[in-house]
C-alpha cells in the first residue's frame, strides 16, 4: 500500500502511484480539454483522481502572466466547490504567495511551484507555516547552456536537491516535499527523453517523485501525434515510470490512468 500525507491530510491506494487530475482555470493551457473549472474539477474527482491540481495561470511555453487577482478570482471558487462535498487532495500550481494563501485559507493542501521558490522566496515561508506539501519543479531553461542530454539527469537531480535543501532551511519538513523533473520545461526532446529513461535515478534522491508527462510535446514526437491524439504513449509513459519509481502521475485523463494502474496492481 502507497501512504502519503498531504498538507494534514494522509491518503493511501493499493496502486502503485497516486493520480492527479489537472484542472486548468484558464483560456490558454495547451489541452484545451483540461481547461475548466467546477465543472472539470468534479468531472475528474468523479473519475477517481487521488488529488486535484488547480492552476490560474497557463505555464505553457510563451504563457501570458496574469494578476495575483485575476489568478485567485481563477481557482478560489473551485476550490470552495470541492471543499464543500469533498476531502479530497488540493493542489494549487502556483508561484505566488497572495494566491497560496487564498487558497490555503478554502482549503488546499498542496502548494505546486513550478519555479521551486525562485519567484518568490517568501513563498517558503509561508508553505512552512501552513505545514503544506511542497512540489519543486526544475524548470524555465535551466538546462539551455547544458552541452548533452548525458548530463541532464545530474544537472536536474543537483538542482532539484539544493531546492529541497532551500526548502527545508525555510522550515519545510523534508517529508512534505516531493520533487518533479520538469519535463517539457526549457528541455530539448532528447533531454526530456533521458529524463523519463532516468526515473529510477531521479527517484535516487529520497523524495517521492512526480511525473508530469501528460499529453506533452516529447510524447508527440515519439509517437507523431497530436496533442488529442496523445492519450496512449501517454499511458505507456506514465506506466514505465511508475514502474521506475514515480508516486505521483499528474495528468489529463485520470479514468484511463486509473484502469492502466489497476492492471499494474494486478500483473505487477
Amino acid at each position: 500500500m502507497l501512504k502519503m500525507t498531504f498538507g494534514e491530510r494522509t491518503i493511501s491506494t493499493e496502486r502503485r502511484a497516486f493520480i492527479m487530475g489537472i484542472v486548468n482555470a484558464t483560456p490558454d493551457s495547451f489541452f484545451s480539454k483540461s481547461r475548466g473549472g467546477v465543472n472539470k474539477a468534479f468531472e475528474l474527482l468523479d473519475q477517481g483522481a487521488d488529488i486535484i491540481d488547480i492552476g490560474g495561470e497557463s505555464t505553457r511555453p510563451g504563457f501570458t502572466q496574469v494578476s495575483k487577482e485575476e489568478e485567485i478570482k481563477r481557482i478560489v471558487p473551485v476550490i470552495k466547490a470541492l471543499r464543500k462535498k469533498s476531502d479530497v487532495v488540493i493542489s494549487v500550481d502556483t508561484r505566488k504567495k497572495e494566491v497560496m494563501k487564498a487558497a490555503y485559507e478554502e482549503g488546499a493542501d498542496i502548494l505546486n511551484d513550478v519555479s521551486s521558490f525562485e519567484s518568490d522566496p517568501a513563498l517558503a515561508d509561508y508553505a512552512a507555516e501552513k505545514n503544506l506539501s511542497v512540489i519543486l519543479m526544475h524548470g524555465y531553461n535551466k538546462s539551455e547552456n547544458h552541452e548533452s542530454s548525458e548530463n541532464i539527469t545530474k544537472e536536474v537531480s543537483d538542482y532539484l536537491l539544493e531546492r529541497a535543501n532551500f526548502a527545508i532551511a525555510h522550515g519545510i519538513k523534508k517529508e512534505k516535499i516531493i520533487l518533479d523533473p520538469g519535463i517539457g520545461f526549457g528541455k530539448t526532446n532528447e533531454e526530456n527523453i533521458s529524463l523519463i529513461k532516468d526515473t529510477e535515478k531521479l527517484c535516487s534522491s529520497g523524495y517521492p517523485l512526480l511525473m508530469a508527462l501528460s499529453r506533452k510535446r516529447v510524447i508527440g514526437n515519439m509517437t507523431g501525434r497530436d496533442v488529442e491524439e496523445r492519450l496512449t504513449g501517454t499511458v505507456t509513459a506514465d506506466l514505465i515510470s511508475v514502474i521506475k519509481g514515480a508516486k505521483i502521475l499528474r495528468v489529463h485523463d485520470v479514468k484511463e490512468t486509473l484502469d492502466s494502474l489497476n492492471v499494474m496492481k494486478y500483473l505487477l
